[in-house]
C-alpha cells in the first residue's frame, strides 16, 4: 500500500493528511479504550478501585486533608480582606506598605506588634536621645 507522494497534487496531499490524522485519532481512542478495559479487569480481580491505586492529591491520602491557616494580617480599609502571611503578598498588603507610617506589624490582626527585646529598645532610645541632644547643641552654637 505504498503511495507515491511525489505524484500527488497539493489538494490530494491535504486530503491524505486529513485522512491520516483522523485515522490516528481513531487508533488512539481505540488504544485508550483497550487499556481502560485491561485496567478495569485487573482492578476487579484485585478487589480495588482506581482511587485505592492512585490516591488523589490533597484528598484522602496518607497526609490527610490540608489544614487551614488562620489569617495573620487584615486590610485596614476593608476588614473582609485578610492574609495568612504565606505565599505571594496580596495587592492590598503591598499597597498598604507603600503608605507612610504603615508597617507589616501595624497590619497584624491583633493590632499589637511583637515587642522587641528590652535591651534593644533601650539602646535605640539612648542613641536617638544622644542624636537629638547633639543636633540641638550644634544648632544653639550656630545661633
Amino acid at each position: 500500500m505504498a503511495i507515491n507522494l511525489e505524484t500527488l497534487s497539493p489538494a490530494e496531499l491535504q486530503a491524505l493528511i486529513a485522512n491520516a490524522q483522523s485515522q490516528m485519532q481513531a487508533a488512539h481512542v481505540n488504544h485508550v479504550n483497550e487499556v481502560r478495559a485491561k485496567i478495569d479487569t485487573l482492578l476487579k480481580k484485585g478487589g480495588l478501585t482506581l482511587a485505592d491505586v492512585y490516591p488523589t492529591r490533597g484528598g484522602k491520602g496518607a497526609k490527610g486533608p490540608k489544614s487551614v491557616v488562620a489569617p495573620k494580617y487584615r486590610n485596614p480599609e476593608n476588614a473582609t480582606q485578610t492574609w495568612a502571611g504565606r505565599g505571594k503578598r496580596p495587592t492590598w498588603f503591598v499597597e498598604a506598605l507603600k503608605k507612610r507610617g504603615v508597617t507589616a506589624e501595624s497590619l497584624l490582626i491583633d493590632g499589637t506588634p511583637k515587642a522587641a527585646p528590652a535591651k534593644a529598645v533601650k539602646k535605640t532610645t539612648a542613641k536617638k536621645a544622644a542624636a537629638r541632644k547633639g543636633t540641638k547643641t550644634s544648632a544653639r552654637k550656630k545661633a
